[in-house]
Formats: structure tokens, sequence, C-alpha cells
């Protein structure tokens, strides 16, 4: 077995015919996960630290008999660390091969490792191994090379391999990491983004330290409006700019200048002698951090001309092979928290903007053309499910894929990407409800054929909970609402199981029919689990996600406990055993429903917002949140910030609630949650602070912390009556 590999059954297949501001802004994160199984060579510790953990994770499953379950069959949390999963996946140029991303964590490190396989109908093979962190792979455009990033010396560089003899090049040394790397159309080229540092001038001297004096670190002066980013903790100075690189490596140049952020992928013009790309090169770019514009970078004079100048995010720009027109994304900026994202046409002089996805109503992502320049891909989020359609430049739609997803393994978001070939055969991220990402591949007949079968291993032999979709009306004004019901193995609808309501975060965002680890692990301990998109989430429309516009968390209260009495009236869920859960958005509505009830036993808010007007000035997205989400700034408003926050409400609680944040949350900052557990505290309710250590607001991108929260939430639950049956303790 190669190193930070398995080996897995792959055999081609005919298979059957995703903006979170919370959570993604600046907004988004994945989770890599891999193999734990100690091997033979491995050193006494480590075989007794896996042995200790399975003990640790298993012991109280192996006390539960509960389900008429083998416990072999469950779906259990160590688990977690064996799931695979692809992303990227990237069509050659001839649609005979797929290049994709088999993300993995090592077990002993807890770090998300990733290396890049090729896949076939006939064949299933890495060309990267290793413990390590290799990424973007990008064919040439006549499918001879294969470029990537790749930190396997230690910092993050640009790679080139030859694809008929395996040789590989490394094209830079590069001080900060490249990314959004695109080839030219003649191959000669590569241009890429990369932050380049600044060193601001010393805000002050101080008097010289005698030698050998060991002074404290000097003092940091920060100027800056956005100062630092969740997941990335105090943001070092400098600006992200353009650069060309010649393939057969060199010294990269850099094309923009500025105290300007150009930090999205350029499309090469067909003569190679242009790059079009977007920025937020306005003045006052800080303050209005949506308001960006495509631009044309020639190459031999440096100059850089703007093709779009209305109000509003104008971003990801891709050139027609004809060199004619230009496609991008946007919409004019109204202010509102959610506003669909469109696919504009304009020609190459930026004359002529139309909309071509008006009638859609769907936001629109990733556009690509076709090799004909009369239409595009894209990817785009129908309800709960992610799917791949073609657009004409008239408007005329068609399907091409769907299941799009199963990148985010913590909970059932919106997530996945695809790649398309000149012929027009399609690459994408093939999910289900009871596997994670896929190869899946659309070839020119249309059938959807599945191309690697990554967690069959691990997963073919589990019995899974059981998801099916629901709908049902909201009490509030009899909408229609979507929502998906998990039970556990072994259901017996003459039973009676306890029921959890996991609420999704964004809110703008959406739940779907995909694989969930969080969701499956609560199944496997017995209960029923509910997850429902409310008003505001994405995927139904502009109307539908403006619902909450000024107004969150609003009527979504009466959207998630109509949701709850559906269940219940099915029969089968324990009426005395309710459950409430959720993250980041989820974690508001968990704060705000304890609030206006008494009906659920317990309940966890994870990284939740308690006091709207305290989080606007303490979150990292500050000059975002109280522009788009509210009437104006917090001192101005007060009454609004006050009577949207689940704060207003804690004098109701009655509810024993938990919250449980990561200590280096810059989104949802961990000081949110501590209001709320004080003002519980004074008010002697039952509650806990969960803090996990060196963690931002993507709790689970680590497994070992995606177990230790689903441990929390159910152990919070068990000692608050969840019906268990204990005859083996």
């Amino acid at each position: 077995m190669q190193e930070g590999v398995r080996n897995k059954e792959t055999a081609g297949a005919t298979a059957d015919d995703q903006g979170n501001q919370f959570d993604n802004p600046w907004f988004t994160s994945q989770y890599l996960l891999s193999a734990a199984t100690p091997g033979p060579g491995q050193s006494f510790i480590v075989k007794t630290m896996y042995r200790l953990l399975l003990f640790i994770f298993l012991l109280p499953a192996a006390c539960q008999s509960l389900l008429g379950v083998d416990d072999s069959t469950r779906f259990q949390p160590l688990d977690v660390f064996q799931i695979e999963h692809a992303s990227d996946p990237q069509i050659s140029p001839d649609g005979t091969q797929v290049i994709y991303v088999r993300n993995f964590m090592d077990i002993m490190t807890d770090r998300q490792r990733s290396n890049l396989w090729v896949a076939s109908e006939s064949e299933h093979r890495p060309i990267t191994t290793g413990n390590r962190n290799d990424r973007s792979p990008r064919w040439s455009p006549d499918g001879s090379r294969v470029l990537y990033v790749s930190n396997e010396n230690g910092k993050t560089q640009l790679f080139c391999r030859w694809m008929d003899n395996g040789l590989v090049a490394k094209l830079t040394n590069l001080v900060n990491a490249p990314s959004q790397m695109t080839w030219s159309p003649d191959g000669k080229w590569i241009a890429f983004t990369m932050l380049v540092p600044d060193k601001p001038e010393p805000f002050t001297k101080l008097p010289p330290q005698p030698k050998g004096a060991k002074w404290a670190e000097p003092a940091r002066v920060i100027r800056k409006l956005v100062y630092r980013s969740d997941g990335k903790g105090y943001l070092q100075n400098g600006y992200h700019h353009l650069f060309v690189l010649p393939v057969d490596g060199g010294t990269p140049r850099q094309l923009t200048n500025g105290d300007f952020d150009h930090n999205s992928t350029p499309s090469w013009t067909p003569d190679n002698k242009f790059l079009v790309f977007s920025s937020n090169r306005n003045e006052d770019w800080e303050y209005d951090p949506r308001n960006s514009e495509i631009y044309e970078l020639s190459l031999e004079s440096g100059e850089i001309r703007a093709l779009t100048d209305r109000q509003g995010p104008d971003f990801h720009p891709v050139i027609s092979p004809n060199g004619q027109s230009i496609a991008y994304l946007g919409y004019k900026d109204k202010l509102q928290g959610y506003q669909v994202t469109q696919l504009h046409l304009m020609l190459r002089d930026g004359s002529k903007k139309q909309v071509v996805s008006a009638e859609l109503d769907r936001d629109i992502k990733a556009p690509v053309w076709d090799k004909d320049s009369e239409g595009l891909y894209f990817q785009f989020d129908d309800g709960g499910d992610t799917r791949i359609g073609h657009i004409t430049i008239d408007g005329e739609l068609r399907k091409v894929a769907e299941r799009v997803g199963g990148t985010t393994i913590g909970r059932p978001y919106s997530s996945g990407s695809f790649s398309v070939n000149r012929s027009g055969v399609v690459a994408y991220t093939l999910c289900s409800t009871d596997r994670p990402a896929d190869v899946g591949v659309v070839p020119l007949d249309g059938k959807t054929r599945q191309w690697t079968h990554l967690n069959e291993d691990l997963l073919g032999h589990k019995q899974l909970g059981q998801v099916r979709e629901l709908h049902y009306a909201s009490s509030h004004d009899e909408r229609r609402i979507e929502a998906w019901l998990v039970t556990p193995p072994g259901f017996d609808p003459r039973e009676k199981y306890p029921l959890i309501l996991e609420i999704h975060g964004g809110p703008f965002a959406n739940y779907g029919k995909r694989f969930s680890a969080e969701i499956q692990l609560y199944a496997a301990e017995g209960y029923v689990v509910l997850y429902v998109n409310p008003r505001g989430s994405t995927g139904y429309g502009a109307e539908f996600g403006n619902l909450i516009h000024h107004a969150y968390p609003g009527n979504d209260y009466d959207d998630l406990m109509s949701g709850v009495d559906a269940v219940l009236a099915e029969g089968f869920v324990d009426s005395d055993q309710l459950y409430v859960t959720g993250g980041s958005g989820g974690g508001v509505l968990t704060s705000w429903i304890v609030g206006k009830t008494a009906r659920f036993r317990a309940a966890v808010a994870a990284k939740p917002v308690i006091n709207w007007y305290s989080f606007v000035l303490t979150t990292d997205a500050y000059p975002f949140f109280y522009k788009y989400w509210f009437s104006g700034l917090p001192w101005d408003h007060p009454e609004e910030y006050i009577r949207r926050s689940p704060l207003s409400l804690v004098g109701n609680v009655t509810t024993p609630t938990m919250l449980l944040t990561g200590e280096e949350d810059y989104r949802t900052p961990i000081s949110e949650s501590e209001q709320f557990y004080q003002a519980l505290k004074l008010r002697k309710i039952d509650t806990a602070l969960v803090r996990i250590p060196e963690t931002s607001h993507g709790i689970a991108a680590r497994p070992s912390n995606l177990i230790s929260k689903v441990a929390h939430i159910l152990k919070w639950f068990e000692l608050h009556g969840a019906s268990k049956d204990t005859s083996a303790e």
C-alpha cells in the first residue's frame, strides 16, 4: 500500500439518472477525511493510542442494543476518520480521463490531506501520494500536462506533470502560496494570483534594546478596516495580485499593483494577449465590499480597463472561445441580505450587456462556455438538490446532471464542482444521502456514469439512517416548506423515538439530500433527525430568500415548529423527547427557539449570535453585516438590533441549553456564547459552555472536532432525558 492512500474498489458503473454568510463570505470550508487503522509497521505507541481511541468512542455503542443493529454495521464516531471524498474533478480535453482531488485525513495528526488521482471507465490510480496536500489540478490545453499546487516540499508551490512519462517539474519558489491558476490558450503561460506582502512604516520608535535583553514582542498597530478573518486569524499585511509565469518555469511577472485585492481566477483571450478578471478597485472598497467590477488587462502594455461600472458585484468573467463575448456573474446591489446571482453577457468591449438567466430565479455558479460560444454550462441549487445546467445565449435551459455535492462531510450543505471538456463531456462530484462525493461523468449520450466508489469498503456494509423528503405548510402563511427526515437503522414505525431538530446555518444557505456524518451519527444513536430549509434558505428563488430580509430570525420559528408538528403527526416520535440543535445561523435559531417555547427537553446552540449589537462590532466581516442585514449602524437602530437578538428572550428560557463554540471563532465570536451562558447562569437555568481550543468557525474542519461536537451534543441530550435501552449496561 502506498503512503497516504488506500486501495479501494472503484470499477466504473452507470448511476441512476450550493453563499452562506456566516460560514462563507469572504465565506466556506470542506472536510477532508481518511484512513485510520494502524498498520503492522507502526509503533506500539501508535497502536495503543488507536486502541484507546477505539475504546473511548465505541464503549457507549457497545452498551446499547436499542436498535437491534449489530455494532459492526452501525456508523460509529471513528468511521469519520475513514471517510474519503472526491473534489475538483477535471475532465481531460479528450474526455477519456478525470483527474480529481482525493481527500482524506491522517488520524495521527488530525490534519486534512489530499492527493491527485486519475479515473476513467476502466482505470483508477494515484498520480501523487503521501501525507501532504496536492490540489487544483488543471489540464494543459493539449492534454499533455497537468498543473497543480502542492506543499510536498513544505511550502505550497506550482508543479507540472507530464502525463505520458510521469515526470514532474517544480515551477516556482514563491514566498506565498499561488492560487487561481489558468493556462494560456497556447499552453505557454500560466496566470495566477498571490499575496504580495507589504511592510508598513513603524507606528512609533522605541529605545534600543540592551544587548542580550529579552523584551516583549513589539505591539501590533492595526489601522485597516478588515484586519482579521475567520480561519486565518489576524491578516498578513499585503494584497493579492495577478502574475504570469512561463510554463517552463522561471521568474513570475507581477501584472497588477496598488492597494487592492485581485484575487479572482483570470480568463485569457484566445490570442493570449489579454486577461479578464474581477476586482474591487473602487476608492472606498473596504466600506463597499460587494462592489466589484470586470477588468481587462493588456499583457503587453499593462493597461487595465474597466468593462463594468454598476453598483454591485460583477465577478467570475469567462471569455467565449471565439473571443467575442464575456460571460460573468453578478447583480445590481439593492442592499439586501440575499440577492439572486445572475448570468450576464457583454461584448469584449463591455457593450451590449444583458441578463441571460433572468427566467431561472436561481443562483448561477461557475459558468463555462460550450465549444461553439452559443451557450454556457453552470451549477445551481434547486431546492435541496444541486444541479448542472446548460443555457443558450438566448436563455434556453436544459438540465445536464443532478446530485452534485458531497464535499461538506459534516452537515448536508450545498457544495461540489464540475468541469467540461471541449466536446461537452462533464465531470462532477456526484453524491447521495448515503455517500459523500464520488466522480460522476456525463458523456455525450447524457447518461450519468459513476467512475469511483471511494467509500464502498467503509459504508457498503453499514446500516445507515434512511433519508426521505418531507413537505408541509408553515403555520405562519401556509407556505410550502421542504425538509428531510432521517430514521435510525432498524427503524420500526410502531415504536416511539426521540427527535432531534437540526438547523442549518447561513441563514442564506441550504440543506439537501446529501450525505452528513453528523446526522448519521445522531441516527446511529437511535434518534429520528429532522432537517429543514426554512424561509431565507437558498435554492428557492429571490422572494423566498428575502422573506427574512431585516427580519431574521423572524418567522423561521414557525417554519421549524410546523416541521416538528408534521413529524409528530406521523406517530413514531415521542412528543416528550424533543431536542434541538444547530450551528451558526442554526445556533441563532436554536437560541431563539428556547426563548419562545419550552417544548424541547434540551438544546445545544453551536457558535450562535446572541446579541446582534455586539456581534456586528466584533465579527470579522463587520463592514458587510451591518450594511446588508440591518437598517443601519447599531447605535442608530438599537431597537432593531435588540428586538432580533436571542438575548431579548433570555428571560423566557427554561430549556437546559448548552453553548458550543471554537475559541478562535472570528465569525461568531465566543463572546456571543459567553453572553448567553452567563445570562442563563444568572437565571439559574441548567447550562454548559463548551470551548473548542484552537478552532475557528468551521468546528468540524478537523475530524476529531466533528466527533467531539457530536459527542457533547449527544451527552447533553442524554443527561436531559433521551430515551435509551440501557439493559446492556
